[in-house]
C-alpha cells in the first residue's frame, strides 16, 4: 500500500486529478477540517476542483513518513500554495491516515491546524477567528457550496 500512497501524492505534486482518484475505493469517504466529510464521487470531484484551481500557478506539495500496517497508514504532507482569494502565501503542513480496501484507499483523513491554515491564508481575520468554530462551519459551508458548483458546472459543459 505504500506505492499506492506514493502514486497518490505524486500525481497531486504534478496536479494529475484523474491518477489521485484511481487510489480512490468507489466508497470512499475523505475528511478534513476545512471540508469536513465527503464521500464518494464528492471527495473525487474534489480533487479535480483543487488540481483544476491550481494549474500554472506556484503549487507544491511534498510528503514523508510513509507507513503502512496492514489496512491502514499515514503519512505526513505539505502543501505550498497561494491562496487564490488573498494572494497570501500559505504553507500548510497536514498528517494523513488512510484505510484501505480492495487494494484502493477506502477512508483518507487529513488532519492540520485550521487556525494555522486561516492565519497565512486569510492574515489578521484568520487570525482572529480561525480557531473558533464559527469560523469551521462557515468555511465548510463555504467549501461545500463551492464544491457543489463545481460539480454543477462541469455536468452542463458534458
Amino acid at each position: 500500500m505504500k506505492p499506492l500512497i506514493q502514486k497518490f501524492y505524486e500525481a497531486f505534486n504534478a496536479l494529475n486529478a484523474n491518477e489521485m482518484v484511481s487510489c480512490y475505493h468507489p466508497e470512499v469517504t475523505f475528511e478534513d477540517p476545512a471540508f469536513g466529510v465527503l464521500k464518494g464521487e464528492n471527495a473525487k470531484q474534489m480533487w479535480y476542483m483543487l488540481c483544476e484551481s491550481q494549474k500554472g500557478k506556484d503549487f507544491q506539495v511534498s510528503y514523508s513518513n510513509i507507513k503502512v500496517d496492514g489496512t491502514t497508514g499515514s503519512a505526513n504532507w505539505e502543501a505550498f500554495y497561494v491562496f487564490s482569494k488573498t494572494q497570501r502565501k500559505v504553507h500548510n503542513k497536514i498528517s494523513a491516515n488512510f484505510k484501505f480496501k480492495d487494494g484502493l484507499i477506502i477512508e483518507h483523513k487529513d488532519d492540520f491546524s485550521l487556525h494555522n491554515w486561516a492565519k497565512q491564508a486569510l492574515g489578521f481575520k484568520g487570525w482572529l477567528l480561525g480557531g473558533t468554530k464559527f469560523f469551521k462551519r462557515k468555511l465548510q459551508q463555504q467549501t461545500h457550496k463551492t464544491l457543489q458548483n463545481y460539480i454543477q458546472n462541469k455536468k452542463r459543459l458534458q
